[in-house]
């Protein structure tokens, strides 16, 4: 029996769609002016990039994707629909604008951002982005911050399951019902915040990066990657998203993997609004 080929920045994860996503991304919440972050991703190998709405920062995006000179077919493009345009015809205008801002004819994922408009017009919504994408203006389609008990309202009105589910996600907050759910239905799950807005200072995190080389922040994003998830770490700064990628070159052991587990503290480690029980 062959090994595992050995993760790279190159390296992708297959979506129920049939398409691939990159397993490291970049995210821009709070970079309203985020070409720039963008163009130095892009340059350091970078091809899957995290936007939505509600970052108001769509148009940037676009922008560094055109200004890189790289086909735009080599780059996955993720945004999102906020709740309070949450509904069907909301929801396919929302993408069209989505669109004209990005300046281009597709994205690759369009989720979710999150459940709090209620099942209702969160089931509308995921019709609207059902006939988007069978119209050719998505590739994949999934959510943010939904927990099992909302992709089941899914399954249970009879429609396909999300291709992904993003949430907060890290050594303090590991979400595994959550991820355990998701792996059991085939959806990849993405770990927005997985350096923890920067709270890297636990002494397990800061002895693992002394014993290989490299910082907290990379020893978070190898620990994401290694359990199969997707990280998006965020940042504005040319040589934080070059270091963020440089997680390749090194494999977390079991005993080191189980260190980091071992920090988990369920919801109490959440850093952000992450709804995922809302009703």
């Amino acid at each position: 029996m062959s090994s595992p080929k050995p993760l790279s920045l190159r390296s992708t994860v297959r979506l129920r769609s049939g398409y691939e996503m990159p397993v490291l991304g970049l995210g821009v919440f709070q970079n309203d002016e985020c070409a720039p972050a963008c163009l130095a991703a892009l340059q350091y190998g970078y091809r899957h990039i995290d936007s939505a709405r509600y970052y108001k920062n769509e148009a940037q995006v676009g922008q560094a994707v055109r200004e890189s000179g790289i086909p735009r077919e080599e780059i996955f493009v993720t945004s999102k629909i906020y709740h309070p345009e949450h509904g069907y015809e909301s929801t396919l205008a929302a993408v069209q604008d989505s669109l004209d801002k990005f300046g281009c004819n597709y994205f690759d994922l369009y989720l979710i951002h999150s459940g709090l408009s209620g099942k209702e017009k969160r089931l509308e919504t995921w019709r609207a982005l059902i006939d988007a994408r069978n119209a050719g203006k998505i590739k994949s389609i999934g959510v943010s911050n939904y927990g099992p008990q909302h992709i089941e309202e899914i399954r249970a009105a009879g429609l396909e399951l999300p291709a992904v589910n993003q949430v907060e996600l890290h050594p303090f907050c590991q979400q595994r019902p959550i991820v355990k759910y998701c792996k059991e239905n085939g959806i990849v799950v993405q770990a927005y915040s997985p350096l923890v807005q920067g709270r890297l200072d636990e002494p397990v995190l800061v002895r693992l990066a002394a014993k290989y080389g490299k910082d907290a922040a990379q020893i978070a994003i190898r620990w994401s990657l290694q359990h199969g998830l997707v990280p998006l770490p965020k940042s504005a700064h040319p040589a934080r998203i070059l270091s963020n990628s440089q997680v390749f070159d090194f494999e977390l052991s079991v005993e080191d993997m189980a260190a980091i587990d071992a920090l988990d503290k369920g919801k109490e480690g959440a850093i952000t609004w992450n709804p995922v029980d809302c009703l």
